[in-house]
């Protein structure tokens, strides 16, 4: 096997899809560049493997353009694609040996029995089951037959490798140690992938930039990072992880804005915008605080009440009651330091220049 090879982007231009009546894709434009590995995420029935397989072949034919290399493929079927897919059930023949399921998909291509045999061993040995060829999948753990599945799907040398959700029939651990040795192979192949999941962290971690669907729409498009920091809408920014997120209104004052929620949190904020608005921020980018704490420059002070707390290991989350709303606050855990407990009264310091302001509401 080629340890490095030229790696295919895939562009979609404005693609629909339909089952029936029902239009699950809607209008999807992207680019996928050459060797990244890309992320699909979303919740279920968000359409991210409905466009998985649409890239793949699989389905009614779509509206609009797939491109692979250039090529458009949107009317080929999936054979005349080359593309590698490896499905959440793995589908293993389990009456075959660990050999033989690699080795199909190049005897289906008229493949030398000696160069089967060589690019068979080389895939094995690139999942680190060289000595597991003659065994059957019954006989293998569930990470072991992840890497079989891998293996049979890298050893035909494909344009794109399109993974929906392999990891789910895995355990946490064997999870966490799988998402790491799939990038580690991607990067030794060059090989552009698309990884479909609904699991955020397996999403940061593995993809160098990730698309947001929901009802059959794309949301945002970015790096993990970036949309944790700068969601552009109220969707993204809940699905990226915990967020506080308050609807209310912009309005001018003493050369800044103020913001009122709709259940009365004030906030001055440094910007021009007026109107209707969310604002998102993080609970690691507020601070609870004792009544006459010391504050930090550009951090907002509000009362409050605690109602709730929880130990999560490494922070404390704090629920607190501001005006009307509720507001999560993350605070680093520290041995023997002391907690807010349920029903005190305290002051939170909100860092205004974390807020991201939306206009989506």
């Amino acid at each position: 096997m080629n340890s490095q090879r030229e790696a295919a982007g895939i562009r979609i231009d404005n693609l629909s899809l339909s089952f029936g009546e029902t239009e699950v894709l809607k209008r999807i434009d992207l680019v996928i560049e050459p060797g990244e590995f890309f992320a699909f995420l979303g919740p279920s029935g968000s359409g991210k493997s409905t466009l998985l397989r649409a890239i793949a072949g699989f389905g009614p034919r779509p509206k609009g353009r797939i491109l692979i290399g250039g090529e458009d493929v949107t009317g080929r079927p999936p054979w005349k694609r080359n593309l590698g897919m490896v499905f959440q059930s793995y589908a293993l023949w389990p009456h075959m040996t660990v050999y033989s399921n690699v080795a199909f998909g190049l005897e289906e291509r008229r493949v030398s029995r000696e160069q089967t045999r060589n690019r068979v061993m080389a895939a094995l040995d690139l999942v680190g089951l060289a000595d597991y060829a003659h065994r059957r999948p019954s006989q293998l753990s569930g990470g072991q037959q992840q890497r079989v599945a891998l293996a049979r799907t890298v050893v035909i040398e494909p344009r794109v490798l399109l993974l929906d959700e392999p990891l789910s029939n895995l355990d946490a651990n064997l999870r966490v140690q799988m998402r790491q040795e799939i990038l580690e192979l991607q990067r030794t192949l060059n090989l552009t992938t698309v990884f479909v999941t609904h699991d955020q962290e397996e999403a940061n971690t593995t993809s160098d930039r990730l698309a947001v669907l929901n009802d059959g729409h794309l949301q945002q498009v970015g790096t993990p990072m970036s949309l944790y920091d700068q969601p552009e809408n109220s969707f993204v920014a809940g699905f990226m992880g915990i967020a506080n997120i308050l609807k209310g209104n912009l309005r001018l004052q003493d050369g800044g804005s103020l913001f009122e929620s709709e259940k009365g949190t004030c906030l001055p904020l440094k910007t021009e915008r007026t109107g209707k608005c969310s604002i998102v921020f993080r609970p690691q980018n507020v601070e609870v605080l004792k009544p006459g704490s010391p504050l930090e420059a550009d951090h907002h002070l509000i009362a409050g009440k605690v109602l709730n707390k929880e130990f999560l290991g490494s922070i404390l989350r704090y629920e607190v009651q501001v005006g009307g709303d509720r507001i999560l606050i993350d605070h680093s855990h520290q041995q023997f330091e002391a907690t807010m407990e349920k029903g005190a009264d305290v002051e939170i310091a909100l860092a205004t220049d974390h807020l991201v302001i939306l206009q989506d509401t």
